[in-house]
């Protein structure tokens, strides 16, 4: 087995060398889902010279346990709802939807908690490099796929530091490249793949962004 991670910023170095097709472009953009793929997304954005931003998504747990992801809404509105989940859990219509109710209240906070004053960037046209700190059901990734393809991307890309071997399947097309640097056969924890897995606070997800903030409204990166 490989060496775990040191924390998710030398995971993100170690994946933009897997990305550096896109190295230097005015067409790309990355995307980070917060908060655990700041720290990751932030790493790829500086190794490539590229502009970044967050695409709040938000996890849809099942009411009696909420780690269990049965789908995600993300912040323009697209959502994903895995149906035979839902239905082998049984969980009723009403519970879904004041599941979905709840999600929309807590990423109307992120925006604010995130971005503050600072509009999204510009995603139409572009390359859209997706960034997490790792993948387990692929919910939230698949719902921030989705978002993205209603505003217009040229491509999306998926970069993760990990994912369960098969993960790109689990997707469903949702992106048209995948990018992982380990895919393990045993996988039981996005956390176990890292020796610093602490939970990323607010203030660290503004401040990077900040370090980050492009030099003009269209997203380009700075220097």
């Amino acid at each position: 087995m490989e060496r775990p991670f040191t924390d998710r910023r030398e995971a993100g170095r170690l994946l933009a060398g897997l990305l550096q097709a896109y190295a230097g472009r005015r067409d790309v953009i990355v995307l980070a889902l917060p908060r655990g793929g700041v720290p990751v997304a932030y790493e790829i954005a500086q190794a490539l010279h590229v502009a970044l931003d967050v695409l709040p998504v938000c996890k849809l747990g099942l009411p009696w346990q909420a780690e269990l992801a049965m789908g995600a809404l993300s912040s323009n509105g697209a959502q994903y709802v895995d149906s035979s989940l839902v239905r082998s859990a049984g969980v009723s219509e009403a519970q879904l939807q004041s599941a979905m109710a709840l999600a929309r209240i807590e990423l109307g906070r992120r925006e604010v908690r995130y971005r503050g004053e600072r509009a999204p960037l510009a995603v139409a046209g572009r390359v859209a490099i997706v960034v997490d700190d790792g993948m387990a059901t692929g919910a939230s990734l698949k719902a921030a796929a989705l978002a993205l393809a209603t505003l217009g991307p040229a491509r999306i890309v998926a970069a993760l530091p990990v994912a369960p071997a098969g993960s790109q399947e689990r997707l469903g097309g949702a992106v048209d490249e995948f990018v992982c640097a380990r895919m393990p056969e045993a996988f039981y924890s996005v956390g176990q793949f890292y020796l610093d897995f602490d939970q990323v606070g607010d203030d660290t997800v503004r401040d990077l962004l900040a370090l980050a903030a492009p030099d003009d409204a269209n997203g380009e990166a700075p220097g």
